[in-house]
C-alpha cells in the first residue's frame, strides 16, 4: 500500500487564507461599509470631512478582521484570561493614573494613549465564553454567579470613569453570553420586572425627581441630567435638550425619500451637533429618508441574523457563545445609537457601527467581526482525506 503525497503550490496556500470565509457575512459588511462611506462624505464634506480617515479606519479594521479570522477559536481560548486580566489592570490604571478629557477620566498612557474600556468590549464576552467552555454544561447556579462577578468588575470600573455608554455595551455583550449559556428564566424575570418598575416610577415622578438638589444616589449628576432631558427635552431646548430636539427634527424632515445626497439643511446649517460621530444617523435619515433608513436597518438585521446562524452552526460551546455575543454587540450599538438620536433613549457616547467616525471603535468592530469569521470558518472545515493507491479502498 502506497500513500500519495502531493506538494501544495505556494499560491494554493495564499488562496487558502481566503477559503471558507462566510460569503453572506462579507456581503453584509461591504453593504454597511458602503453606506458608511456615503454617509460620512455627505455629512462632513463642508466641515473638514473625515472621509479619508474613515476609509483608513475601515481598511485597518478589515486587516484586523482578516488576521483574526486565521486564528482558530480553540486558540482564542488561550487569549481569554491574559486579555481580561490585562484589561482590568489597565482600567485600574485609569483610576489612579488616568488622563482626563472632557470631564471624564477614561484614558491611560502606556507609551501610547489608549482607552482600556474599549478592550473590555471583547475581553468581557471572551472571558465568559472561556469560563462556560471550561465548566461545561449542565451549569450550576455558582457558575452563573462567578460569570456575573467576572462581568461586574469591568462594568463597575468603566461606569466609575464615568462612561455610561461603554459600560452599557460591555454589559450587553457579557449578558448575551450568560443568556445564551442557558441562564434560567427565574433569574432573568426578577431584574426585568424591577427595571420596568423603576422606569415607570421615574416617568410618574419625573417632575419631582428631576428637580435640582435631588440626588439619585446610583447615578452621577450628568447621568441624571441625561435621563431628565430625555423625558422633557423642551425644558431646556437651547441647552441640554438641543441634541435630541435637532436630531428628531432632522429625521422627520427627511420624509420618505430624503432631501438628497449632501442636501440636508439641518445637517449643513450645523443644527445637528456631532454630525460625523454620535449623531450621524440624524444626518443620514435627513438626506436619505425613510427608504435609506430601512436599507440601513435591513443591513444591520441581516448582519445580526448571520451572526446567529454562525452561532448555531459553531462546533464548540465557545464558538457559539462568542458568535452570539458579536451579534448582540452590533444589535446594542445600533439600537442604542438610533434610539438616542430619535429621543427614545438617553444621549450616551455610542457610535453607529460602520457609519460613525471613530478609530478605536472601528478597530474593536473589526476584531469582533474577525472572531465571528473565525467561528464561521471553523464550522465550515471539512476533514481532509488521504488518498491511498494499490489494493486498499479509497
Amino acid at each position: 500500500m502506497a500513500v500519495t503525497l502531493n506538494k501544495t503550490p505556494w499560491h494554493h496556500h495564499f488562496i487558502g487564507l481566503f477559503l471558507r470565509f462566510d460569503g453572506w457575512l462579507i456581503l453584509a459588511i461591504l453593504f454597511l461599509a458602503a453606506l458608511g462611506l456615503i454617509a460620512m462624505y455627505s455629512a462632513g464634506f463642508d466641515h473638514g470631512t473625515r472621509y479619508d480617515l474613515h476609509m483608513r479606519n475601515m481598511l485597518l479594521a478589515a486587516c484586523i478582521l482578516f488576521m483574526v479570522a486565521q486564528v482558530p477559536p480553540q486558540k482564542m481560548l488561550l487569549l481569554a484570561v491574559p486579555l481580561y486580566v490585562g484589561g482590568v489592570v489597565l482600567l485600574l490604571g485609569v483610576e489612579f493614573l488616568g488622563i482626563t478629557r472632557k470631564g471624564a477620566q477614561r484614558w491611560v498612557n502606556i507609551g501610547v494613549v489608549i482607552q482600556p474600556s474599549e478592550i473590555m468590549k471583547i475581553a468581557a464576552p471572551l472571558i465568559l465564553a472561556w469560563w462556560f467552555q471550561l465548566r461545561q454544561a449542565p451549569f450550576r447556579a455558582t457558575d452563573f454567579i462567578v460569570a456575573a462577578v467576572l462581568l461586574a468588575v469591568p462594568v463597575a470600573l468603566i461606569l466609575h470613569q464615568p462612561d455610561l455608554g461603554t459600560s452599557l455595551l460591555v454589559l450587553a455583550a457579557g449578558l448575551s453570553v450568560i443568556f445564551f449559556a442557558g441562564l434560567p428564566w427565574k433569574l432573568i424575570v426578577p431584574p426585568v420586572i424591577l427595571g420596568v418598575i423603576g422606569i415607570v416610577l421615574i416617568v410618574v415622578f419625573e417632575p419631582r425627581l428631576c428637580q435640582d438638589g435631588v440626588d439619585w444616589v446610583v447615578l452621577h449628576d450628568y447621568q441624571k441630567t441625561r435621563v431628565c432631558t430625555l423625558l422633557d427635552p423642551y425644558n431646556d431646548p437651547l441647552g441640554r435638550g438641543f441634541h435630541i430636539i435637532q436630531g428628531m427634527i432632522a429625521i422627520g424632515s427627511g420624509g420618505v425619500w430624503g432631501k438628497g445626497f449632501m442636501a440636508g439643511t439641518q445637517t449643513h446649517l450645523e443644527f445637528i451637533p456631532e454630525r460625523t460621530t454620535d449623531f450621524i444617523y440624524a444626518a443620514f435619515a435627513e438626506e436619505f429618508g425613510l427608504v435609506g433608513t430601512v436599507a440601513l436597518l435591513l443591513g444591520f438585521l441581516f448582519l445580526i441574523y448571520r451572526a446567529l446562524i454562525i452561532a448555531i452552526r459553531a462546533r464548540s460551546l465557545f464558538g457559539r457563545l462568542m458568535a452570539s455575543a458579536v451579534g448582540m454587540i452590533f444589535f446594542t450599538y445600533a439600537f442604542v445609537n438610533m434610539g438616542m438620536v430619535m429621543g427614545i433613549l438617553p444621549v450616551v457616547g455610542v457610535p453607529l457601527p460602520f457609519i460613525s467616525y471613530g478609530g478605536t471603535a472601528m478597530v474593536t468592530l473589526g476584531l469582533a467581526l474577525g472572531i465571528l469569521m473565525s467561528v464561521a470558518r471553523d464550522s465550515a472545515i471539512v476533514e481532509p482525506t488521504i488518498e491511498f493507491t494499490g489494493n486498499a479502498a479509497r
